[in-house]
């Protein structure tokens, strides 16, 4: 029955003919707090029978138990798999960009035991496949075993450690070349007046076939006929055309040190000539392996790559 817009059921109940009859009135609460009850109940039937399958399915060795929990395993175990593998691959790739790293940390070693005079043999530890010897009593703290994160954390440290070293003995490079070299020979003079770089020295994308390449020198930009200078005083050592340079001066300043200007378009001295610091020497062009007009300047040590930058004087 309906009373007030509420909803009521009367049950009565009735034992014999001659009896009183009974009345029993269900309302909405008695519906809501019947429902609650019927939830606890599937909820808690449910966490029981989930703990009594995982608790002891082992040792049942029911086959349908096995299987549920084998299954489960499986999947941790394909998770925790991939898991891996993503950190090995990223590891794999810092480790790829060490090695590059490292091998750049062996040229520069190179060059500064050139520079210094030494010999390979007198530095035992830039020898490669040289291994420092390590040692000490065995620690009696106890010892673990890394995780993956604190794996990947000293490979990240140990990357900037030796990008740092890498800086520091590229400084050292330069200060080296500076007290080798005469600095009345320095290569110091812009070869182009208020030029500016288009591509400095080092790695970069080749233009021709897009790969990674070194470039080992610094482009200017400039028109075609553009004066090209002298750096510093020096003796032409090499004038002409070039398969990859183009029409290509070259100037020995003398200890080693040698700047080359290369893709002109013109040549104002020849092979023996002496030129002094600011002489022009050459005209801007796009001969040999060029995309447009500009010049090309090296610096080489002992026929080493140098980078031009370190040399040239800031402008203004």
């Amino acid at each position: 029955m309906r009373a007030q817009g509420e909803s009521r059921v009367n049950i009565i109940l009735v034992s014999s003919p001659m009896s009183r009859a009974r009345t029993i009135t269900l309302d909405w609460r008695h519906w809501t707090l019947g429902g609650f009850a019927l939830t606890v109940l599937f909820v808690g039937f449910t966490f029981a029978f989930n703990f009594v399958t995982l608790k002891y399915a082992a040792a049942v060795h029911h086959p349908w138990f096995a299987a549920i929990v084998l299954a489960d395993q499986r999947e941790e175990a394909l998770k925790t798999q991939q898991l891996i593998e993503a950190h090995l691959k990223t590891m794999a790739v810092r480790l790829g960009e060490l090695q590059a790293q490292m091998m750049r940390l062996d040229g520069l070693g190179e060059r500064l035991a050139k520079i210094a005079g030494l010999k390979p043999q007198e530095l035992p530890s830039m020898q490669p496949g040289i291994v420092p010897g390590r040692g000490g009593a065995e620690s009696s703290l106890p010892s673990r075993n890394l995780s993956v994160h604190e794996f990947a954390d000293l490979v990240e440290r140990l990357a900037r450690q030796v990008g740092e070293r890498s800086d520091q003995l590229g400084v050292l490079e330069a200060l080296l070349v500076q007290t080798s070299a005469n600095r009345k020979f320095l290569p110091t003079l812009a070869p182009i007046v208020d030029g500016w770089f288009s591509s400095n020295f080092g790695y970069r994308i080749d233009p021709f076939n897009g790969a990674q390449s070194f470039h080992e020198g610094i482009d200017f930009p400039a028109g075609v006929g553009t004066p090209v200078v002298a750096a510093a005083s020096g003796k032409v050592v090499s004038a002409g055309p070039h398969s990859q340079y183009g029409k290509m001066v070259e100037i020995d300043h003398g200890n080693g040190l040698v700047s080359r200007y290369a893709h002109t378009s013109q040549l104002f001295v020849r092979e023996g000539d002496l030129v002094v610091r600011g002489q022009r020497v050459a005209a801007v062009g796009s001969t040999g392996r060029s995309t447009g007009p500009h010049l090309h300047f090296e610096v080489r040590l002992n026929g080493v790559p140098q980078n031009p930058a370190r040399f040239l004087q800031p402008s203004g």
